[in-house]
């Protein structure tokens, strides 16, 4: 009966899960921004192109009680919410995917596919395992500090809830502005310090940040003209010191196009700016359904690639989001949330799945 229940319940995760080994539209963008006022603010898309995600809201008390998937059918660990959280969850509510807890700590899962490993399941210690696709909820409400994250990581065994789907690498982040990535290879954990605060997909966040030196000449602004044995050579228009930045949609090529957006970026006056001015620069991310499939391959019938952006201002506790179907941007302001009283909620992230028009009458 347990079998029969975690497959019924998981069978929409599972299914996402399967389909990510084809390797379209794994692509995840992050960038962080920190703003004159001290407040700083992590934003990311997310993208799947085979289908719509059926992305979702969650608002969770402290004292909510969950317990893990495991690949066989069964549970896993068992945990409960020490901190309240709000979160953004893909197909099943219990697979949040970005999130922000009471205390200021920032959560995200961003698809690593082709470098992770996670270690095998082993029914026998099932009460420290943990689904890949449940370590940010699980952190979300356990930790406070990024101390607490690598503590509690070092405790439990982070298997794949498929095992045939990509893996995933994770981004966190406190008020203070210091981040982590965690990668887990080979089944060993290894965490980063992101002092960039760019986050993409695969390869490795180490290599990314190698590959890097290869745009040293990249600069903002315009590039000065110079002669070329006597003729003179000019740019063609405002931005050529950027001349050779990655267009397309690679995770490579993301990583250096966010690196160089958000490093060229003004300053912002407050949180709530820079939350704005996140959105601006993630426009750039936003991927269109149809360069994911081959020709005389039928796109998904979603809007884009990009479900949703996410931005969180962690200084002041605030999640925000926009989706594929409704360009407005939504806010979840947690200091004005009771978690020791709010009942645990989950919602669609779009009632209506249809990008408002709003007519300009003239008279």
């Amino acid at each position: 009966m347990e079998k029969r229940l975690f497959w019924s319940l998981a069978a929409g995760g599972l299914l996402l899960a399967a389909g990510l080994g084809a390797l379209r539209a794994e692509a995840c963008t992050g960038i962080t921004l920190r703003a004159a006022d001290g407040s700083q603010v992590v934003a990311r898309t997310i993208e799947w192109g085979g289908s719509d995600l059926n992305s979702r809201y969650v608002v969770t008390p402290r004292g909510y009680a969950q317990h893990s998937f495991a690949p066989d059918g069964g549970t896993g660990m068992s945990f409960t919410a020490r901190y309240g959280y709000v979160g953004l969850a893909v197909e099943r509510p219990e697979f949040v995917a970005e999130g922000l807890n009471e205390e200021g700590l920032s959560a995200g899962l961003f698809y690593f596919p082709g470098y992770g490993r996670y270690v095998d399941f082993d029914a026998a210690q099932r009460d420290v395992t943990i689904a890949d696709l449940q370590v940010v909820p699980w952190i979300l409400g356990s930790c406070r500090t990024l101390d607490e994250v690598r503590q509690a990581v070092a405790r439990v065994r982070i298997v794949s809830v498929y095992p045939g789907a990509s893996t995933v690498h994770w981004r966190f982040t406190d008020p203070s502005g210091s981040q982590l990535v965690l990668e887990i290879v080979d089944g060993q954990a290894h965490f980063y310090e992101n002092r960039l605060g760019v986050l993409t997909n695969s390869p490795g966040f180490e290599w990314q940040m190698t590959n890097l030196c290869n745009y040293v000449n990249l600069h903002g602004g315009s590039a000065p003209g110079q002669s070329l044995d006597s003729v003179a050579l000019a740019p063609f228009g405002a931005g050529s010191g950027m001349l050779g930045l990655p267009g397309d949609v690679t995770p490579p090529s993301r990583f250096v196009r966010a690196a160089f957006y958000q490093a060229t970026a003004p300053r912002q006056a407050t949180g709530e700016a820079a939350v704005r001015c996140c959105f601006q620069i993630l426009n750039n991310f936003d991927i269109p359904i149809g360069v994911e499939f081959a020709a005389g391959q039928q796109p998904t019938d979603i809007p884009s690639a990009t479900q949703w952006t996410a931005a969180a201002d962690l200084t002041h506790r605030r999640l925000c989001y926009r989706t594929m179907y409704d360009s407005a941007i939504r806010c979840f302001d947690l200091t004005d949330i009771d978690f020791a009283r709010v009942k645990y909620r989950s919602e669609p992230l779009d009632r209506v799945r249809e990008q408002p028009v709003t007519p300009v009458r003239v008279r």
